[in-house]
């Protein structure tokens, strides 16, 4: 499963993506299912979120969602933060 994740806004408003494939990591089935939980909680158009909060963009497999800071998930929360920590 290819999952991507672009964060946009926050103070200084830079943009920043990345993205992993869950092929052959020893997580890929808890990632899997956090990326189905957070396609499922997601919005299918932009939120608006709070000044200067951060805006995602979640695409899985070509499916994309969207969430705002701070409402997010549990598991949009969880998505986010590993895709960006580990994902190029």
């Amino acid at each position: 499963m290819r999952i991507t994740v672009t964060r946009t806004g926050g103070f200084a408003g830079i943009t920043r993506r990345a993205g992993l494939d869950s092929a052959g990591r020893a997580d890929a089935p808890h990632l899997e299912e956090l990326a189905r939980a957070a396609l499922a909680d997601g919005a299918p158009d932009r939120p608006v979120g709070v000044p200067d909060g951060f805006q995602y963009g979640i695409e899985v497999d070509g499916a994309t969602v969207y969430c705002a800071d701070p409402r997010l998930s549990a598991a949009q929360r969880e998505l986010i933060r590993t895709v960006l920590r580990e994902g190029a």
